[in-house]
């Protein structure tokens, strides 16, 4: 019994040092100066008295008074610790005015990423580099890039972004700003009424092109219709020319025999007047009165 008391002491006692003395002691070191701890991608910047001490990169565990001296332990209370993101960052500029060699106005969207490459630069240097970096991309985008020929600033990017780099990449590098890549991303046209204009002018080139697409059509519909209209005229003509000739060898051979042919124009004589349009009338024999009365009544 006394044994698992003493397990139980033992337990509660090293719960309380891991969860409250440990984080407590582990922060008044830190406050002291005693250590510091760099997190990945970031770096530390010790200042005191108006000068730098200490600059840590490495990231993990760093002891302070090894790495910048006694110095460190006044840091805290006399001096400050800067912590910066090294990390790389990236920016869009929107519509950067410029205008074209043809004197169009245009809008350039640029897109560039930047990371921090001096920190004593970047903290003292310049109040605002982030900003500064912000202003000279917009600046070198008209520098370089006004007065080129508007086929050339739509087409070729490339160059476009190649020479804004290298425009910019010298002065930011003095307020501790690097420059990396940098991409033209957009170039559009600013003018509204221009906008409208190239619209109208596409519009109505694609209705010439339609209507040209639409008469090359018809124009070869046409001819195909001439050619078969004329080809079916050229046949039936044929047929017309050799009708006479194979009517009068079926009535030659048909005439050959005089009973067959006297049947056929019988026959013949008897359809017609089916297929007719004329009345018959039956009247008895020996009514000449019914006759005259007959025809009276088909004259009026």
């Amino acid at each position: 019994m006394t044994m698992l008391i003493e397990f139980a002491g033992a337990t509660l006692l090293t719960f309380v040092a891991m969860f409250f003395v440990m984080p407590i002691t582990l922060f008044l070191l830190r406050l002291l100066g005693i250590y510091t701890i760099v997190q990945e991608g970031t770096c530390q910047v010790f200042v005191l008295f108006g000068r730098v001490v200490g600059i840590l990169r490495e990231p993990g565990l760093h002891f302070l008074p090894l790495e910048i001296g006694l110095s460190a332990l006044l840091v805290r209370w006399l001096g400050k610790r800067h912590v910066l993101d090294m990390r790389l960052d990236q920016q869009y500029l929107r519509s950067n005015p410029v205008n074209s060699e043809e004197g169009a106005p245009m809008g350039v969207g640029i897109w560039y990423e930047m990371y921090i490459s001096d920190p004593v630069s970047y903290l003292f240097k310049n109040a605002d580099p982030r900003g500064s970096l912000a202003a000279n991309v917009s600046n070198a985008v008209v520098r370089s890039l006004s007065n080129m020929p508007l086929d050339q600033m739509l087409v070729d990017r490339h160059h476009m972004s190649r020479a804004v780099r290298q425009e910019v990449s010298p002065r930011s590098h003095e307020w501790g700003y690097k420059l990396g890549s940098v991409y033209i991303r957009k170039v559009h046209f600013r003018d509204i009424g221009m906008i409208q204009q190239i619209e109208a002018k596409v519009v109505n080139r694609l209705r010439q092109v339609t209507s040209a697409i639409k008469q090359d059509g018809a124009n070869q519909v046409n001819i195909i219709t001439s050619t078969a209209e004329r080809q079916a005229a050229v046949e039936f003509a044929k047929a017309g020319a050799i009708r006479p000739r194979i009517v009068g060898q079926a009535m030659r051979t048909i005439t050959a025999d005089p009973e067959v042919a006297a049947a056929m124009f019988e026959i013949l004589e008897t359809q017609k007047i089916l297929e007719g349009q004329g009345q018959l009338t039956l009247v008895p024999l020996r009514s000449e009165l019914l006759n005259q009365l007959l025809a009276a009544r088909q004259s009026t």
